[in-house]
């Protein structure tokens, strides 16, 4: 009898433990770590706008931008601490440099459109777009799904802006 309690008490810490340890899939985290950093880069981005644009509204961008993304990203954070997922809390060198090189920019309006409005934009759709039809887990898929418009809509709106401003 005592071995049979310490077996199923063996096996149901076992079970406990597997439950509250259990992880995203490899695929969805990978989507985590690219949305945080995406989210980040953009937030960084928008308040460069804010700082250096000379246009009203390449700095009203910015600002879309920071509020937008902050949202996003405590979305993020939510959806990632109830997953036990660790993102990333800072950009990557890659991304600090690529905003390096657009606050150095001779023409920062055009530059900033171009690279953070539309390029980046564009790349952040891919990306949830794919999520939003094949994450593993149904609300990191329902996040990316939820958040893609904003992502269209920013896109959309830097393409004006960048029309506004010629190329």
């Amino acid at each position: 009898m005592k071995k049979v309690s310490v077996m199923v008490a063996a096996i149901l810490g076992l079970a406990l433990s597997v439950g509250a340890n259990a992880q995203v899939s490899k695929k969805d985290q990978e989507f985590l770590n690219k949305a945080a950093v995406g989210g980040l880069y953009e937030v960084e981005a928008g308040r460069l706008a804010q700082e250096k644009a000379n246009s009203s509204d390449v700095k009203a961008f910015g600002e879309m931008l920071v509020k937008d993304h902050s949202s996003a990203n405590d979305e993020l954070k939510a959806l990632a601490t109830s997953k036990s997922a660790v993102l990333p809390s800072e950009l990557p060198a890659e991304k600090k440099n690529r905003l390096a090189k657009v606050a150095e920019a001779k023409h920062f309006d055009k530059e900033f459109i171009r690279e953070v409005g539309i390029d980046d934009h564009r790349k952040d759709i891919k990306l949830f777009e794919k999520a939003s039809k094949n994450a593993d887990d149904p609300q990191i898929k329902a996040f990316a799904a939820k958040t893609l418009p904003a992502l269209v809509n920013h896109r959309e709106h830097a393409q004006d802006l960048q029309r506004s401003l010629g190329k």
